[in-house]
C-alpha cells in the first residue's frame, strides 16, 4: 500500500490566481449577476403596477367629484329642491331688473342730451332775432303789444331751462364773457361789465353764447 504523502498533495492543487479563468466559476458569477437583474426587473415593474394603481384610483376620485353636486341635489327633500330654484329664480330676477335699471338711465340719460340739442339748435336759429329785441327794448321803441311777444319768448325759453346772462357793472369773467372792447377807467379797481353788446346765453353750466361786452380795465399806472 503507497504511502500518502500530505506534500505532494498540496503542491498539486492549482491556486486562486488560475481559478480567475476558470469557465465553471466565470458561470457561477454570471449566474448570480443574471439573478440580481431579474429580481431588480420584477421590484420595477412591481412599482409601476403600483403608480398605474394610485394614478387609476386618483382619477375615479376627480370623475366622481362633478357627480357629487348633482348627488346632493338628488339628496334634498322635494321642499329643498323647491327652495332652492325659487333662490334661482330670485337672483335671475333680480340681475334682468337691474340690466333694466341701467337700459333705463341709460335711456333717460340719451333723451335729455338729445332735448338739449335741439333746444340748443333753435336758441342759435333766434339769437339774431333776439339780440334784435333786446336793441329795440334799451331804446324804448317797443310798445305794449310788442313787449309782450317779447315777454312770452323770454318765458318761454325760461321753461326749457335757458338763462340769459349780461349784466353791466357784473365783473368780467373770460369764462362767459367775450370783452370786444377794453377801456380804461381812473375809478375801476378791476375789470367790469360797462356795456352790453348782446347778451350771453346758457343751459345749465354749458354756455350757449358768451355775452359780447364792453370792459371797463383799471388805469395803467
Amino acid at each position: 500500500m503507497p504511502t500518502f504523502d500530505k506534500d505532494d498533495y498540496l503542491n498539486g492543487m492549482p491556486d486562486a490566481e488560475s481559478l480567475k479563468g476558470d469557465p465553471a466559476s466565470a458561470g457561477s458569477d454570471q449566474h448570480g449577476s443574471d439573478s440580481k437583474a431579474d429580481k431588480g426587473g420584477a421590484d420595477d415593474t412591481a412599482q409601476q403596477d403600483t403608480a398605474k394603481e394610485t394614478d387609476a384610483v386618483a382619477s375615479d376620485g376627480q370623475d366622481q367629484q362633478p357627480g357629487s353636486d348633482s348627488k346632493q341635489e338628488d339628496d334634498l327633500t322635494p321642499l329643498g329642491r323647491a327652495k332652492k330654484e325659487a333662490a334661482d329664480y330670485l337672483d335671475a330676477l333680480q340681475r334682468e331688473r337691474a340690466e333694466f335699471v341701467n337700459y333705463r338711465n341709460r335711456t333717460l340719460k340719451e333723451q335729455d342730451t338729445f332735448r338739449q340739442h335741439g333746444i340748443i339748435d333753435v336758441l342759435t336759429a333766434l339769437l339774431p332775432a333776439l339780440d334784435d329785441i333786446d336793441r329795440i327794448r334799451e331804446h324804448g321803441e317797443m310798445d305794449d303789444s310788442f313787449k309782450a311777444v317779447a315777454a312770452k319768448i323770454d318765458k318761454t325759453f325760461e321753461k326749457f331751462g335757458v338763462e340769459k346772462f349780461g349784466e353791466k357793472g357784473a365783473d368780467f369773467d373770460p369764462t362767459k364773457h367775450e370783452a370786444i372792447l377794453r377801456k380804461p377807467d381812473p375809478e375801476a379797481k378791476k375789470e367790469t361789465v360797462d356795456t352790453v353788446v348782446e347778451a350771453g346765453y346758457r343751459i345749465g353750466d354749458r354756455v350757449i353764447r358768451a355775452a359780447r361786452v364792453v370792459v371797463a380795465a383799471p388805469q395803467k399806472q
